[in-house]
């Protein structure tokens, strides 16, 4: 089970990290978003430094989106992204499209992400291309993770997992294994 306190500063501390400069982020602001004491950031995270790094880090995202068989991994990716965000009210990976712009820590987790996410995706493929349909994968799931960040009770939001994947999922497909 998720624990409901570490969940909050996770999301509170992705969204400080992605809009601020590394700088202007503090643990006190991060823990009165998160509605919990900045004690409890030390006693999860240990420190600033560590939860950026967490923050930072989309091992888990890439791992969940890439369990399962080439054959059938653009199901797969849709029904994790979809699955995630309903069950965990956040996205597994829209946090990097708050990392555009100008900083080193934005920077950094928009390397992660091409490091953690793209290129594990990437080195899955076979064929022509592989680094840019890695890329055009990457770009299609950050799109619905996105549309369903934007409208939450909207049609991805009210419509059966079986159909957004059967409509999402050939795209996909279609770049895994072309």
């Amino acid at each position: 089970m998720t624990d409901p306190g570490r969940t909050a500063i996770l999301r509170a501390a992705r969204k400080a990290f992605a809009r601020e400069p590394y700088n202007a982020v503090t643990l006190r602001g991060v823990a009165a978003d998160a509605g919990v004491s900045a004690a409890l950031i030390v006693k999860h995270f240990g420190g600033k430094e560590a939860l950026f790094e967490r923050v930072a880090d989309f091992t888990e995202a890439a791992q969940l989106l890439l369990a399962a068989p080439n054959e059938r991994l653009g199901e797969h990716a849709v029904r994790t992204l979809v699955e995630y965000r309903r069950q965990n009210d956040q996205d597994l990976l829209v946090r990097v499209v708050f990392a555009a712009g100008k900083g080193d820590e934005r920077a950094q987790i928009r390397e992660h992400f091409r490091d953690q996410v793209t290129r594990a995706f990437a080195a899955r493929l076979t064929g022509p291309d592989v680094d840019l349909r890695a890329a055009l994968i990457t770009g299609q799931l950050l799109g619905l993770g996105a549309a369903m960040a934007i409208d939450l009770d909207g049609p991805i939001a009210a419509a059966d997992l079986d159909r957004v994947a059967a409509l999402y999922a050939p795209g996909l497909q279609a770049l895994i294994t072309p």
